[in-house]
């Protein structure tokens, strides 16, 4: 019995020779796209450049330019929020994914990024001048305390975790800490701060703030792809992974440390953007096959090019006022979401 199981985990993880050599074209090539997107998101906005105005102000700063220190305060920094956010929310989904073999889990359902916002509201509320670094790590924390209560509920439900009780468990605990944000937004006047949050966007990003966030995010995508070999086993059932040998403990403490790392700093810079961690990993999947190896790193440069498009289309669809990246994104999520839903035996 133990052979087969062996023999079905092995045939799992083969896929078409195409599909790795497509994985390759992406990480050989994503770069250059996302290069180009970065480019694009700079020269557009409320007033357009063009772009040889942003060559000249990325190698020839002049301070005494207006539209080069348009770029350098704003546009530069909101590009490269936008990548950060995008790789941050894609591969914590597939390192969730992967571990949990749930097609629905992501950040945005499982009350991670909500938990993040509740201890962020907290946080403004009883600590107005709370710095930005302190701020990461209560976001840190949040979804930490986001990820412990949906995954307790589920397993103290009759019949143990599920797809759609996770589902559900995640979508009570994010309307709960929701409310309670709002509560607390209400009774202590900051519901004006918490909005900004709430929308989830990338456009008051500021350099400053960047220099705390992308170690976190690189850090949690290091993580992410050192274990990634351990999550394609794990992804075929606990079982499996500890009849080849894997120390499953060790590679669930990895993989939360990686989750928490990743959207903790998304959500203290972007607030609350969704599905983009649901929706990655899905087409990854699609695209390269079941090797964790492949997805994770390839979510990292379809995410970030997801959000820098969604980033893009914001300033766009009514410009010149900016509409939040959080609706774009549902935009494609939440008819991907119930499509999940509903499909049976979505497994990874």
């Amino acid at each position: 019995m133990a052979k087969a199981h062996t023999s079905k985990a092995a045939h799992r993880v083969q896929d078409q020779p195409y599909k790795k050599r497509l994985a390759y074209f992406i990480l050989g090539f994503g770069w250059i796209f996302i290069i180009l997107a970065v480019a694009g998101s700079i020269q557009l906005g409320a007033s357009n450049v063009g772009y040889t105005t942003v060559w000249k102000s990325l190698f020839f700063y002049d301070a005494n330019n207006p539209a080069h220190v348009v770029i350098h305060e704003l546009r530069l920094p909101r590009a490269i929020a936008a990548l950060c956010v995008g790789a941050g929310l894609a591969v914590s989904g597939s390192v969730m994914q992967g571990m949990t073999r749930n097609p629905l889990a992501s950040p945005s359902i499982l009350g991670v990024t909500s938990g993040s916002l509740f201890l962020m509201a907290i946080a403004y509320a009883f600590f107005p001048g709370i710095s930005y670094r302190s701020l990461i790590f209560v976001s840190f924390a949040g979804a930490g305390l986001g990820a412990a209560l949906v995954f307790s509920i589920t397993a103290l439900s009759r019949g143990g975790n599920t797809t759609v009780k996770l589902a559900l468990a995640g979508s009570a605990v994010t309307s709960l800490l929701s409310a309670l944000s709002t509560a607390i937004g209400l009774r202590f006047n900051i519901s004006k701060d918490l909005s900004y949050w709430y929308a989830g966007g990338v456009s008051g990003v500021q350099s400053s703030q960047l220099k705390y966030v992308i170690p976190a995010i690189i850090a949690g995508v290091i993580i992410a792809i050192a274990i990634s070999r351990a999550v394609t086993i794990l992804s075929l059932g606990e079982e499996i992974a500890k009849g080849l040998g894997q120390n499953t403990v060790f590679v669930y403490i990895a993989g939360i440390v990686a989750v928490l790392l990743l959207t903790g700093a998304a959500v203290s810079i972007a607030g609350m953007i969704g599905f983009v961690g649901l929706v990655i990993p899905h087409i990854t999947r699609f695209l390269v096959g079941s090797d964790y190896s492949l997805i994770i790193p390839c979510s990292a440069i379809l995410g970030a090019l997801l959000l820098i498009i969604a980033d893009d289309a914001a300033k766009m669809i009514n410009a010149p006022f900016e509409t939040p990246v959080g609706a774009v994104t549902a935009i494609i999520g939440v008819p991907f979401f119930l499509y999940l839903a509903r499909k049976e035996g979505g497994g990874l």
